[in-house]
């Protein structure tokens, strides 16, 4: 069986959540975090992903669990989102997904 990966779930929600302060429906990432009950850490872990490459950010909105199996954790994606440039992110990536 097939189903969006997990990290491309969490990318999503990091969007909708960015959404959510630039419409105004929160003040801040602290604000949000109070709101939805989770800490200012784990918002801005999501708020990491956020600054992946935008070729990368696609491919990883495509990524599929299958059969329960996840392509990769968060953390490892957060790893490559901490790369550096876009450049060395994707030589981070190309690594990761040879």
């Amino acid at each position: 069986m097939r189903r969006p990966a997990k990290v491309a779930r969490q990318l999503a929600l990091a969007h909708h959540l960015q959404a959510a302060i630039e419409r105004g429906l929160v003040a801040d990432q602290a604000a949000l975090a109070r709101k939805l009950g989770l800490t200012r850490a784990r918002v801005t872990q999501l708020f990491d992903l956020l600054m992946l490459a935008a070729d990368l950010q696609e491919q990883v909105l495509g990524l599929e669990a299958v059969d329960g199996a996840e392509p990769m954790a968060e953390r490892t994606l957060r790893e490559v989102a901490h790369a550096g440039t876009w450049a060395e992110q994707r030589a981070a990536w190309g690594k990761l997904m040879a």
